[in-house]
């Protein structure tokens, strides 16, 4: 039965990532530290190992665009070999693979008895843009190209959106709402905001949320490739020589808990989430404006009962577009009024490329992570800034500074909006 309370607050007990430049929150965090950039030109495209492809074993193979931020090294079947319950995740999608490892990694910091202990008042709720999209391209190669009779049995269960939920759901134990979201590169932020709602609302004690990307396969850097947001060079965000976006992989996974479940079981608490902002700029598909984006950071400033001013740093949502960026640096100016000049925010898709679903929650991975240590990370390769973009975006070295309260933004295309506030573990 639900609980009426819709002030229940919610915190932070677990997180955990996968990215470019690590493969866990600690070595992503080292690797802003040291300002590392895990974007490199593409070796191969990955599928289910040991089946992968290089550009050289693709028929016609013609890409304008060859880099972007893969997350190399990731050996599945070492990382999740200790899974017990879903006795297919060593096969399935590379984004679902990830999601798993982010979410193990922050279920054992949350220290949760696993399978949860009231499975019914779990969540599980994982955004991706694009999902099992490999698997999908495997099946259609298979099919037209190859002209096989059927594709993989397990091909429908790797690439739906919901595929990374139901596998978390089935390992750890969740039989409450398990669902995915799909939001372009807010989907991550959406996974938290439905989370911190379903907790709030008393229907779930325990929600874990995220949003996980593969998105490298031939036909996808195609499609991207046609749209002209892809930088043949790097991405840059907020510099004037900045000229599109790269495409990553990664995951980012909390485990949120109501203040009462925390406290209950003595769990160290990493920060509260404190507000939450969603909008739709509603004007256009591909050239979306700063009033949804804007409006979004107020909403979320409101619901945190907070003022600009206490915001003390902003991980921006930075795709390192011209367009983007410049409507970004408009929405902060005004959400956040006088306090713009003074606010720092930084883009750290600068180091690990843009994971779209997982953007989100990344971001606020690093928002927590700045709080606890005292220290913004870098927007690298801001040598010279876009004159339009003219905020401190904490331009190629990080910086030390004690923090209350972090925003993390995420901006998508389509023009999808969510931006998330977080303060201190609450007394």
């Amino acid at each position: 039965m639900a609980i009426s309370n819709a002030s229940r607050r919610v915190v932070v007990t677990g997180t955990g990532a996968v990215s470019a430049i690590g493969h866990s929150v600690a070595d992503l965090w080292s690797a802003m530290k040291q300002g590392r950039s895990g974007v490199a030109p593409i070796e191969r495209f990955f599928q289910n190992d040991p089946h992968f492809l290089t550009p050289e074993q693709i028929p016609n193979f013609e890409l304008g665009i060859m880099i972007a931020a893969q997350v190399k090294g990731f050996e599945h079947r070492a990382r999740l070999r200790h899974f017990k319950r879903d006795k297919i995740i060593l096969f399935a999608d590379r984004y679902s693979l990830f999601a798993a490892a982010a979410a193990d990694e922050a279920l054992k910091q949350s220290g949760l008895e696993l399978p949860i202990r009231a499975p019914q008042r779990g969540a599980c709720i994982i955004g991706s843009a694009e999902a099992g999209i490999t698997n999908l391209e495997i099946a259609y190669r298979h099919i037209f190209e190859l002209k096989q009779a059927s594709s993989h049995p397990l091909t429908l269960v790797r690439f739906i959106g919901s595929s990374a939920a139901a596998h978390l759901g089935i390992e750890f134990g969740i039989k409450g709402p398990v669902f995915g979201i799909c939001s372009a590169c807010a989907s991550g932020a959406h996974a938290i905001s439905m989370g911190r709602d379903l907790i709030r609302s008393g229907l779930v004690d325990v929600a874990v949320v995220g949003g996980s990307e593969a998105p490298h396969t031939y036909g996808t850097m195609q499609i991207w490739e046609a749209t002209k947001l892809l930088s043949p060079d790097g991405i840059f965000p907020f510099a004037r020589k900045r000229n599109g976006t790269v495409l990553a992989e990664g995951a980012g996974v909390l485990v949120l808990e109501s203040i009462e479940h925390a406290a209950a079981r003595g769990a160290k608490v990493l920060a509260e989430l404190c507000g939450v902002g969603a909008t739709l700029d509603g004007a256009d598909m591909v050239h979306t404006g700063p009033d949804g984006a804007a409006e979004a950071m107020r909403r979320a400033l409101d619901d945190a009962q907070l003022a600009p001013g206490d915001i003390g740093y902003v991980s921006a949502h930075g795709m390192g577009t011209v367009e983007a960026d410049r409507n970004e640096t408009a929405a902060i100016k005004s959400a956040f009024g006088v306090h713009a000049r003074t606010l720092a925010a930084s883009a750290t898709k600068s180091m690990y490329g843009n994971p779209l679903g997982a953007s989100g929650a990344i971001g606020a991975i690093t928002c927590i992570k700045a709080m606890e240590e005292g220290w913004m990370p870098p927007t690298l390769g801001l040598d010279e800034p876009d004159p339009e973009c003219d905020l401190d975006y904490v331009a190629n070295v990080g910086r030390a500074k004690k923090l209350t309260y972090t925003m993390a933004n995420a901006f998508a295309l389509t023009g999808l909006n969510v931006s998330l506030v977080f303060g201190p573990p609450p007394a």
